[in-house]
């Protein structure tokens, strides 16, 4: 096992990752069981990428000693990727241009809850600290390109679509730089590739015998709490 990427030596993903400099932090909020069960693991892969990033495991952050110290910062902009009424859309140049202008040449920090959509909302309610960060989102440029997942409802995606989502917006107005825009959604899709090539091999056992259907094929589950959460907010989530 590779103690880095979480993935088996020989398959190892590191070598072929490119540090990516950003002038704003990203800091993933990993659940227990996306850290130490999930194999695909978007969330980690991303942040390997990245060096201005970090990670941490936790269920509730308001003692995690490093969260504190990178809210309380004055030098540091905290703000949470979450979508809701009161979320800032940085893909609207009015609400970009007051987000900016709330900066103050202060440092862009971003957390980001990486675990399923479920999971996610039970570490933000274990969190009043995260809760009174201002929040942004963005409208997403295409729907989830997740194949062996089914996302919970339109607009969702995964951690690594989602940073790729905001730095595009990021570097569209100017707030960052991506140098290599192409990398993450490349990674992503290699490691998809790889997961549905193991499901189409009848030699390797724990893998599923059908093949993976296109996520524009799928039907939603109709009246799920996700779903009643898009329809409150009439906004995608990210």
């Amino acid at each position: 096992m590779c103690y880095r990427c979480f993935w088996p030596e020989k398959l190892c993903w590191c070598a072929s990752l490119r540090p990516m400099a950003t002038r704003t932090r990203f800091v993933f909020l990993m659940h227990p069981k996306e850290f130490k069960e999930e194999k695909a693991g978007t969330g980690r892969l991303t942040h390997l990428c990245l060096p201005n990033s970090e990670l941490h495991m936790g269920k509730g952050f308001d003692g995690h000693e490093r969260v504190r110290e990178l809210i309380d910062d004055p030098r540091n902009f905290p703000v949470l990727l979450y979508p809701g009424k009161d979320a800032v859309n940085l893909s609207e140049c009015e609400q970009t241009a007051t987000f900016s202008s709330h900066m103050s040449n202060r440092k862009l920090v971003v957390f980001l809850l990486d675990a399923t959509w479920g999971g996610a909302r039970k570490m933000l309610n274990q969190s009043p600290g995260l809760q009174r960060l201002p929040r942004i989102m963005f409208t997403p440029s295409a729907p989830s390109r997740y194949i062996i997942k089914q996302q919970p409802a339109e607009g969702c995606l995964s951690t690594l679509e989602a940073v790729h989502e905001l730095l595009t917006v990021l570097a569209r107005t100017g707030l960052d730089e991506y140098p290599e825009p192409e990398q993450l959604l490349g990674l992503f899709q290699r490691m998809q590739d790889f997961q549905i090539k193991c499901a189409a091999d009848p030699a390797r056992g724990g893998y599923r015998r059908q093949p993976y259907s296109r996520p524009d094929e799928r039907k939603l589950v109709p009246g799920g709490s996700w779903a009643r959460r898009l329809r409150h907010l009439r906004r995608p989530l990210v």
